[in-house]
């Protein structure tokens, strides 16, 4: 395990380091290199958190950011991407964790690191799974983030009331009896559609972000549930400006379509919609339509919309500082 700054393997704009944990797991920070080591420390970092079957590969994202003033890291969670290999070695589930609240872990030392580079102000970019965990840290850890972007939150099941209501109560049981019993996983179709080898944009690695995903356990799936009901309970303010951004569209997130990279073909925008209602009084809400569930994955000329959506939004509440950039790559 090295903790110090070495090479990464989205090239040399971009390096990682380990972070180690206090129960003992790992994770891993990146940082893009230009934004975070050309002279003195920029004013305000962004961290990004990815979502489930995920990882960090947006380096596009990462040079908006720094474009408009920002320095740029990421963290891959406990379990995921650059981090998979320790967890499953110590014996743990791809991407999962006995408790969805032991990533609040994971970002307590990611936000700390990324501070103490220097930088005054934090805001964390959250994307899906990432959004549902980013908002839980900041409800419960008040003053580690200094601002919130969500990038399609989880904040919801994408399933009929059946199973977001009645069947989430019998999760609750076995989830607690029976943790490691597999009760669901991901549909391949928005997987396929973003990768460059079946027809999309994008060339990320298949080991670690599986077209199939990986088993969903009851345990793992009962503290997810048990952390969206707080959300929509009304019980997880975050109380710092946040800016909450989803498509504009929901599709089908069970079958191939023509609009799984137009649409939010993995989460329901409804559910997206109304999370932002409920997590503090300072939350913009904006909709990028022709965005995929993943809007910075989006095909032009959404991509550009959201990239500069969030610019656009952190130049107003969170601005970079005298001296730095005042325009966004996405223009």
């Amino acid at each position: 395990m090295s903790t110090t700054w070495h090479s990464d393997v989205l090239g040399d704009d971009f390096q990682q380091r380990t972070l180690p944990l206090p129960d003992g797991a790992e994770a891993t920070l990146v940082r893009h290199v230009p934004s975070t080591t050309d002279g003195p420390p920029r004013r305000v970092a962004v961290l990004y958190v990815h979502g489930f079957v995920d990882y960090f590969f947006h380096p596009h994202v990462a040079r908006a950011l720094a474009d408009a003033g920002y320095a740029f890291y990421a963290v891959d969670l406990r379990g995921f991407g650059r981090s998979l290999a320790a967890h499953t070695a110590a014996g743990g589930d791809p991407n999962l964790v006995a408790d969805l609240g032991l990533h609040a872990q994971d970002l307590d030392v990611a936000a700390a690191t990324v501070r103490a580079q220097g930088h005054e102000r934090l805001v964390v970019l959250g994307h899906s799974m990432g959004g549902l965990v980013t908002t839980l840290w900041a409800a419960g850890r008040a003053g580690r983030a200094d601002a919130l972007v969500l990038n399609s939150p989880w904040f919801d099941l994408n399933e009929n009331w059946l199973k977001r209501v009645p069947v989430t109560r019998v999760l609750d049981v076995v989830g607690r009896i029976a943790p490691r019993l597999v009760v669901g996983g991901l549909h391949p179709h928005y997987g396929t559609a973003l990768h460059a080898a079946t027809g999309g944009e994008w060339d990320f690695d298949l080991g670690w972000k599986p077209h199939e995903g990986f088993p969903v356990r009851a345990g793992w799936i009962r503290t997810v549930r048990r952390g969206q009901r707080r959300i929509n309970g009304g019980a997880a303010d975050v109380a710092v400006p946040t800016l909450v951004l989803a498509s504009g569209r929901t599709g089908s997130h069970t079958k191939h379509h023509d609009g799984l990279l137009t649409t939010d073909s993995v989460l329901a925008v409804e559910h997206v919609r109304a999370g932002a209602r409920r997590i503090g009084a300072d939350v913009r809400f904006v909709e990028i339509e022709g965005g995929a569930h993943d809007l910075a994955l989006s095909p032009s000329p959404a991509r550009e919309r959201y990239l500069e959506a969030v610019t656009d939004w952190l130049r107003e509440r969170v601005p970079p500082g005298p001296g730095q950039p005042k325009s966004s790559a996405a223009r």
